[in-house]
C-alpha cells in the first residue's frame, strides 16, 4: 500500500530536519546513539512520517549548532494543520531505551482493579496459612540470590569485572574538515564549519527576513545566512583584509526560502570586521549588518 505524500507542513519540516542532520555530519545510527531517540524514531522524522517531539528537534539542533526556534516554529505549524485539517498522526515518538523505566499509566484508585502483584504483597485472612508462608520464603529466596550475586561480583579479579561492564559507545566524530587558509570561499556545511560556530550580530530585516553573521573559531572563517526571505531575496557578505571577496547567496525556489540559505567562508582573525547585506526582491532599500569578530556587535544599517 503506498503511503500518502506528506502535507506542506510536514514536508517542509522534515526538510530542515534534514539539513540539520547533515550538517552534524552524523548517520541515522550515530544520531540515535548521541541522542534520546532510536534509528526508527529518527527515520520517521526526517521522511515526514509522523512530527517528532520538541525534545527531539531540540537535540537535533543542539547536536547541528543551531538554534531551535525556525524548526520548531514549523513543527508548530505542522501539528495545527493537522489539528485543523483532522489528519491523523502518523506513528507515535519512540525513545531509545536509556535504563530509566517507563512511566506506568495513571489509573483512579476507586475504578481500577488491584494489580495480582499487589494482591501477592499484601497478606489476607482469607487464604491459607501455608500459603502465606509460601510466599515469604519465596520472597527471602529471591533476596539471598540477589545479595549472594553482588558479592560475587564486588569479588571477581579486576580484569573480570572489565569484562562484566559493557564498554561504552564512542561518541561519533564530527571534526572540521578545513582549517583557515584550506577553508578560503569554501562552503560552511560541506566542510562541517558550521556544526558549532558562534553568531557575532543577528537582524530582521522590514520584510521579515532574519540574517546573520556566523564565526566558527576552529576553521578562522565567516559567513552570512539568512531565513524567513522570499524567493530571489539575496545576501551578501563580506570580510575587510586583502584576498577576501564577496561571497553572495540568493533564494531561488520556495522549498529554499524555507530552510537557511548561507554564503560562502572567508578567512578571518581576530579584529578583522565583517559585513552582511540584505537585498530585497521587492527593490526596497538594502539593510545592511556590521560585526568585528573578536567581539559581538550588532549595527544595522539602512542604504
Amino acid at each position: 500500500m503506498t503511503r500518502a505524500a506528506p502535507s506542506p507542513p510536514d514536508a517542509r519540516l522534515a526538510a530542515v530536519l534534514q539539513q540539520l542532520r547533515k550538517r552534524t555530519g552524523l548517520s541515522l545510527a550515530q544520531l540515535a546513539n548521541a541522542t534520546t531517540f532510536s534509528k526508527s524514531s529518527w527515520e520517521r522524522y526526517l521522511n515526514a512520517k509522523s512530527l517528532p517531539p520538541r525534545s527531539a528537534v531540540n537535540e537535533l539542533c543542539r547536536l547541528a549548532g543551531e538554534p531551535a526556534d525556525h524548526p520548531l516554529a514549523l513543527l508548530d505549524i505542522a501539528r495545527t494543520y493537522r489539528a485543523e485539517t483532522g489528519e491523523p498522526t502518523r506513528g507515535t515518538p519512540t525513545r531509545r531505551d536509556t535504563g530509566s523505566p517507563t512511566p506506568a499509566p495513571i489509573s483512579t484508585p476507586t475504578s481500577a482493579p488491584p494489580r495480582p502483584d499487589e494482591i501477592e504483597a499484601v497478606p489476607d485472612a482469607t487464604r491459607p496459612a501455608g500459603h502465606r508462608r509460601a510466599t515469604v520464603l519465596t520472597a527471602l529466596a529471591s533476596i539471598c540470590a540477589l545479595a549472594l550475586g553482588t558479592l560475587v561480583l564486588i569479588h571477581l579479579p579486576p580484569s573480570r569485572r572489565g569484562e562484566a561492564s559493557p564498554t561504552p559507545t564512542p561518541t561519533p566524530s564530527t571534526g572540521v574538515l578545513c582549517r583557515h587558509n584550506s577553508c578560503q570561499n569554501k562552503d560552511p556545511i560541506t566542510m562541517r564549519c558550521g556544526a558549532q560556530p558562534l553568531t557575532l550580530a543577528e537582524y530582521e530585516t522590514a520584510t521579515g527576513a532574519w540574517m546573520q553573521i556566523r564565526y566558527s573559531q576552529e576553521c578562522g572563517t565567516s559567513w552570512a545566512r539568512m531565513w524567513g526571505a522570499a524567493v530571489d531575496d539575496r545576501v551578501e557578505f563580506r570580510a575587510s583584509g586583502r584576498g577576501n571577496s564577496p561571497h553572495g547567496a540568493q533564494v531561488t525556489s520556495r522549498e529554499e526560502a524555507d530552510l537557511y540559505v548561507h554564503t560562502l567562508m572567508s578567512v578571518v582573525v581576530p579584529g578583522m570586521s565583517v559585513q552582511a547585506c540584505f537585498s530585497p526582491a521587492a527593490g526596497s532599500a538594502q539593510e545592511c549588518l556590521k560585526a568585528r569578530v573578536d567581539q559581538t556587535v550588532t549595527v544595522p544599517q539602512n542604504r
